[in-house]
């Protein structure tokens, strides 16, 4: 790898960064359309990541990401493919950004439970007498009934 290209540094993760050595690139040819130019470059990126062996990422993170991403994982390994832009290098920014996403979604974390609450007197009165006169309005619009 070139130090210039898009993965010479590593991945930042919130406040953690992968290392660039765990993270593992592979290009190929992309489908779809392009001339002659899709026939010669290898334009489709996937980017790989062990998530399972990533040590960097901590304990607690690793075992969040592993339950959260279970349904992507294969082997323990994330893997992102991206081949929507002409360009290599375009693809590369994507995927990383797509990686990066991915990562911190999932190794947020989780959210506050809801706290139970009441709803106070005054609440109560007020849905009450909402309701006595939506009923009174009903109630107006019946015919009187006859004798």
């Amino acid at each position: 790898m070139r130090s210039g290209d898009a993965e010479a540094g590593g991945l930042t993760v919130g406040s953690v960064t992968v290392p660039a050595d765990a993270l593992v690139w592979r290009f190929s040819r992309s489908s779809g359309p392009g001339g002659q130019h899709v026939n010669t470059s290898d334009t489709r990126v996937s980017l790989s990541l062990d998530v399972a062996g990533c040590e960097a990422l901590g304990e607690v993170r690793r075992e969040r990401a592993l339950e959260r991403l279970r349904g992507r994982l294969v082997g323990g390994v994330l893997t992102v493919t991206v081949q929507t832009h002409r360009s290599q290098v375009r693809n590369r920014a994507e995927a990383r950004e797509r990686m990066g996403s991915l990562l911190a979604e999932a190794t947020s974390p989780p959210a506050r439970g809801r706290r139970a609450t009441k709803p106070g007197r005054r609440a109560k009165q007020r849905r009450l007498d909402a309701k006595r006169r939506r009923g009174d309005v009903k109630r107006s619009r019946s015919r009187p009934p006859l004798d």
